[in-house]
């Protein structure tokens, strides 16, 4: 998600602050920071609002210098877009100063912790009580230490980190100076990435390689319950525990543009890989304790708005309708309340019948869909009640709503949805779970069943992903067809539109996909020898019918690409070719279904030549009617 830029050395540090939070601005864009030890040995910070230009309009009427800094590219997933949530954050007295990726799971109760012993908070932020929580640590340290020599501070500053740490749950790479050791930056890292370049007189951390491959290309990546200590001189690595560990550098060959893809060909293919991470940035904080206090500090929406809602209807445009559709079919089946998805683009020309007592839920990447916000105008103009569910803090969709859950999947630059549509199905199941037991249609023995499997998802998922391949394999054999056909049933039908869209998005294949139980009223007419026919056919409890659609494409001449649940052999010889995804509950599933349905339709546009992450005629948030 955020940027993350430090530097110890002998050179100015502000330019390269600047130039490497510039080469990560594809990963943060809302506000933006610095903060540098000036001559005087005092911590100077300097932050806007806004793009990197608005940050770099500030410096140029503050110029702090000094040789040692951090900056931060933040996107933000507590606390609206504002100066006091951008980071550098600094403690009470101004000497400690920590940059955050990730998402502290336990900020609320540190926060009240630490507030009651007498912390001022400047920030709506998760990440400032993690500086805080530093002050706490360093001033019991010094309390408890008989000398304070300079050559103890750096000792002490660790230990405090790592104390610190031992206290936080969740995800984070972090980086934190102190006055009182200006020549030093300490990180630490678990579940958010974090790289640390080797120079010449000169020590770098990052969140990511392209930030400083223009000055080394000699790197170390630190791995979860890691710490290093930077100084100018060398870099020294431990675990979290304390214990000093060893790491081998190794030395980066990948040119810019690669690196801002982390190696991948396309950004497409590098979120579709990032799955597993986005879901369980989406569920963090969420589901433990299963309570409706749990869901009221996340989205703001109290159990008796829930308990009374005696409708529900799902809004989104594209990709989104999608998810909205999946969870169209969990709400009515889970939570007993009628449901309805509709693109946002056709409800908000109709006179729908909504009141106090209708859910409306908005589903939006980026929360500027000018329809989508549009079809909620018009619902609250009715009286309905607005839950968005979306990715973008600050958004206007999130603005305008009256509860938000963010999806927290990060900046998506493939203009085809991939990341984003699992982190919003996630939500929908997060959604899905607190309303069933807000309207007592679910147990808390099957809720807590419900989310044990929700919570192993990103572990299915990673072996979804081991489909790539196979998926491969598959384009190369069909990549110069001219059209294809997607089925699935049920909760999967909207899996079939979805992979469908996929495929005409970024290959430019014709493709449509279809509920198998309508191929017979017309569809099945299309059907020949060249044209392909992917079903999802994964266990359910109308799988005998999808095998029943699947014979009826096979009897037309038709190959079939059938993706199933592992170790399930009904299909075996019955279609050309399987793509075996991990069991799951049957809503569920469409998590896991998803992942052979991007690649494939990923690996087709590639070896067609076609723009992957920028198809024509797209864009990836559509602003206008």
């Amino acid at each position: 998600m955020c940027g993350i830029i430090g530097y110890v050395g002998e050179r100015d540090v502000l330019p390269v602050l600047v130039e490497g939070l510039r080469r990560l601005e594809y990963r943060g864009y809302d506000s933006a920071g610095v903060c540098v030890v000036n001559g005087s040995g005092t911590l100077e910070i300097v932050r806007a609002v806004g793009k990197l230009r608005a940050l770099e309009e500030r410096l140029a009427e503050r110029r702090p210098k000094g040789s040692t800094g951090l900056g931060h590219s933040r996107w933000a997933t507590h606390g609206r877009p504002s100066e006091s949530n951008a980071h550098p954050h600094a403690d009470c007295t101004g000497k400690l100063v920590v940059i955050h990726n990730g998402i502290i799971e336990n900020y609320a109760e540190l926060r009240e912790r630490l507030a009651a012993g007498g912390h001022k908070f400047a920030s709506e932020t998760d990440t400032e009580v993690l500086v805080h929580l530093f002050e706490d640590k360093l001033k019991a340290l010094a309390k408890g230490s008989t000398a304070f020599a300079p050559d103890f501070k750096e000792p002490m500053f660790f230990e405090a980190t790592r104390q610190a740490l031992a206290e936080v749950t969740g995800a984070y790479a972090i980086a934190v100076m102190w006055a009182e050791t200006p020549g030093t930056i300490i990180c630490a890292k678990t579940a958010s990435p974090m790289v640390i370049g080797l120079g010449d007189k000169e020590t770098f951390v990052a969140s990511d390689v392209p930030a400083v491959m223009d000055h080394t290309k000699k790197v170390v990546f630190l791995e979860d319950n890691e710490m290093a200590v930077l100084t100018k001189d060398k870099a020294s690595f431990f675990k979290t525990t304390g214990q000093k560990i060893e790491k081998k550098p190794v030395v980066i060959s990948w040119d810019r543009g690669m690196a801002e893809k982390g190696g991948y060909r396309h950004f497409m293919l590098k979120e579709i890989f990032e799955q597993p991470n986005t879901i369980a940035d989406t569920l963090r904080g969420r589901l433990y304790p299963l309570t409706p206090a749990t869901l009221e500090a996340e989205t703001g929406c109290p159990a008796a708005v829930l308990k009374s809602a005696k409708r529900v209807h799902l809004l989104a445009c594209g990709t989104a309708f999608h998810a909205g559709l999946v969870g169209r079919y969990l709400i009515e089946q889970v939570c007993g309340v009628p449901a309805e998805a509709e693109t946002a683009s056709e409800f908000r020309y109709r006179d729908p019948i909504l009141g106090p007592d209708t859910l409306v839920v908005a589903i939006s990447q980026s929360g500027e869909t000018a329809d989508t916000l549009g079809a909620i105008q018009l619902a609250k103009q009715k009286g309905a009640k607005v839950f968005a569910i979306c990715n973008s803090v600050g958004s206007a969709l999130t603005r305008a709503a009256d509860y938000n859950l963010y999806t927290r999947c990060g900046p998506e630059y493939g203009v085809a949805s991939t990341k984003a549509f699992v982190g919003q199905l996630v939500a929908l199941d997060i959604l899905a779970v607190y309303l069933a037991l807000a309207r007592g249609t679910l147990t808390d023995e099957s809720a807590k069943a419900f989310i044990d499997e929700l919570s192993h998802m990103p572990v299915l998922v990673r072996k979804a992903l081991q489909l790539n391949d196979e998926t491969l394999r598959l384009a190369k054999l069909y990549e110069k067809k001219r059209d294809f056909l997607y089925i699935g049933r049920h909760v999967n039908y909207p899996l079939a539109l979805e992979g469908a869209l996929k495929l005409k998005e970024i290959s430019y294949i014709h493709a449509e996909g279809y509920a198998a139980g309508e191929m017979k009223h017309g569809p099945i007419a299309l059907i020949d020898e060249d044209v392909p026919v992917v079903a999802i056919a994964t266990e359910s409890k109308v799988l005998d019918k999808v095998l029943s659609n699947i014979e009826e494409a096979k009897a037309r001449g038709a190959k079939t690409i059938a993706v199933v649940t592992e170790g399930d052999k009904r299909l075996e010889g019955k279609v050309d070719h399987l793509l075996p995804v991990p069991k799951a509950s049957e809503f569920l599933a469409p998590i896991l279904n998803v992942i052979p349905l991007q690649l494939l339709a990923y690996h087709i546009a590639n070896l067609r030549g076609a723009d992957v992450d920028q198809p024509r005629n797209l864009a990836k948030s559509v602003t206008v009617e």
